[in-house]
């Protein structure tokens, strides 16, 4: 073996390492463009939906057709009557959607029957810390029949840390409609729910409101950081191979 055979030899480990990590992190900058483009799409369809004139809630028989991914934040508006008494807590930190509801609070979320007889989860609002008990806040209570206005939503799927649910003391994590009518034994409801937006409830609690589009989109500046860390890393790579080789020809000229 020549004498610059050996040193060539021993670049074979860190070259497929520095090809695999500049593969790595080009993925990941393309996967973040990929994600960039699909959140666009997302807010644009939400800002079309939740600008459109309210519609009727559709009949009972077509909710089996109905689908999360062509029909949720459809605008509904619908006239029934709330179940009273009937509420389950859903703890809120604060929403994307809903940007005047911040802070620790609740949503509450209570069953709503239409004119044949069918049920509604409605989720009526949101109410700070404090006053998610319905004592605090007897004159809120629905009476009679309302006309409703809201968007349809579909249950929340449960997050790898997402607290358990505590039906006992009626809290919820996430917006399970089905789970809290089996617990709370609302009976048979949609497969959906809807975000109230009006009217108001008297005494202003639950506070309702219209969701508004503020999902965060900082993809293009991940896909610039990734691609930013593979330039570097090639620069790096091609800078210190240069060296090897400068050093590699001093020591040859120096030989005898």
């Amino acid at each position: 073996m020549t004498a610059s055979a050996a040193p060539r030899r021993s670049l074979i480990l860190p070259v497929i390492l520095v090809i695999a990590a500049l593969g790595a992190l080009i993925a990941l900058g393309t996967w973040q463009v990929e994600r960039k483009a699909w959140k666009e799409g997302l807010i644009a369809t939400l800002e079309t939906r939740l600008a459109a004139v309210p519609g009727n809630l559709p009949p009972r028989e077509r909710w089996k057709q109905l689908d999360a991914a062509t029909d949720e934040f459809t605008r509904v508006s619908f006239p029934a009557e709330f179940v009273r008494g009937a509420e389950a807590l859903v703890y809120s930190s604060g929403s994307n959607l809903r940007p005047d509801a911040a802070g620790p609070g609740y949503w509450v979320f209570s069953p709503a029957r239409l004119s044949g007889g069918s049920l509604v989860v409605v989720n009526r609002g949101f109410v700070p810390e404090g006053r998610q008990d319905a004592a605090t806040r007897t004159e809120g209570e629905p009476d009679g029949v309302v006309d409703i206005v809201g968007v349809m939503r579909w249950p929340e799927p449960r997050g790898t840390f997402t607290p358990n649910d505590e039906p006992a003391k009626n809290l919820w994590f996430v917006r399970d409609p089905a789970a809290m009518a089996t617990a709370e034994k609302w009976g048979t409801i949609a497969p959906f729910y809807i975000d109230q937006e009006a009217p108001p409830a008297p005494g202003g609690l639950p506070r309702v409101g219209p969701l508004k589009v503020n999902l965060p989109n900082n993809h293009l500046q991940y896909a610039v950081t990734w691609y930013g860390l593979a330039a570097v890393l090639l620069i790096a790579s091609l800078v210190f191979l240069r060296s090897l080789r400068r050093e590699g020809q001093a020591r040859a000229s120096e030989r005898p």
